[in-house]
């Protein structure tokens, strides 16, 4: 039986996952040669055609010593013919505009700087997704962000590598998507109204729904998360004299936590 969690005990999860990652965020990355990097992206994206990535620009510029947005897009161009990032704007819910083009995104310096060179956004008004090269999600409902026959669903459908580099811990958008698809009880779907507008000038009226959390207070237990992924040799972390880089595809990230999640719906979020 799943631990019923009070609002002091969610609280207290999120005090000490913060702390946890904050004090990741305090280690330093130091000079690391870029053939490591070259290395890692062959071994794990060998014969993938796109990867899904997250990025902290800081110890990437620690870690190669030179303007670290531009030398990660060379590089991942290098070995990926289509790179994608989130473009999230949860803000929505409340702006009730999403423009494709000058909405900025939410999380991070990367995001904003990628939506200036990126081919092509996704309609979702909450959790874009921003692509860099030909992939398309044009045959993917939009509106409904986890739904079935959306865009993050597609992406698990197909095993898409996720990329995490120079980020204090594992970092997963998807993560929200099982959440949703699972029907967890601290998960509801709403549907928010506004406007979208494109590249052209033109808007019009769209109503985006998306999971959400029933309390600001839940987080995501993410060091429990990586021993189990690890253990499971679903993710593959590297230490590149402290600049984090970790691996791991949506297809087998769905393997190993779906079924923990049916035997545990507070799974993610816990002790």
């Amino acid at each position: 039986m799943a631990p019923i969690l009070t609002d002091a005990s969610r609280v207290a999860n999120l005090i000490k996952h913060q702390a946890l990652k904050r004090a990741n965020r305090r280690r330093s990355a130091s000079e690391v040669p870029t053939s490591r990097l070259d290395e890692l992206l062959d071994r794990h994206g060998g014969g993938r055609s796109k990867v899904f990535v997250h990025v902290g620009l800081s110890d990437v510029k620690r870690a190669f010593g030179t303007d670290p947005y531009a030398f990660l897009r060379s590089k991942l161009d290098e070995h990926f013919r289509s790179v994608l990032a989130p473009g999230f704007t949860d803000y929505f819910a409340t702006s009730g505009v999403y423009h494709k083009q000058y909405s900025r995104p939410k999380h991070g310096t990367f995001g904003p700087l990628f939506l200036r060179d990126a081919d092509y956004r996704t309609d979702d008004a909450m959790k874009s997704i921003l692509v860099e090269g030909p992939y398309r999600f044009d045959d993917c409902l939009h509106s409904d962000t986890y739904h079935e026959d959306g865009c993050f669903a597609r992406l698990v459908e197909e095993d898409t590598l996720i990329l995490d580099i120079g980020t204090p811990w594992l970092t997963c958008s998807h993560l929200h998507y099982f959440e949703s698809r699972m029907d967890l009880d601290y998960v509801v779907e709403e549907t928010f109204d506004g406007v979208i507008c494109s590249e052209e000038g033109g808007c019009e009226p769209i109503e985006q729904t998306c999971g959400v959390r029933t309390s600001p207070f839940y987080s995501w237990n993410k060091p429990k998360l990586t021993r189990h992924l690890e253990r499971d040799g679903v993710l593959h972390r590297y230490d590149l004299n402290g600049l984090q880089a970790l691996f791991f595809t949506l297809g087998d990230l769905e393997s190993s936590l779906v079924p923990r999640l049916e035997a545990d719906s507070q799974y993610l979020v816990t002790l």
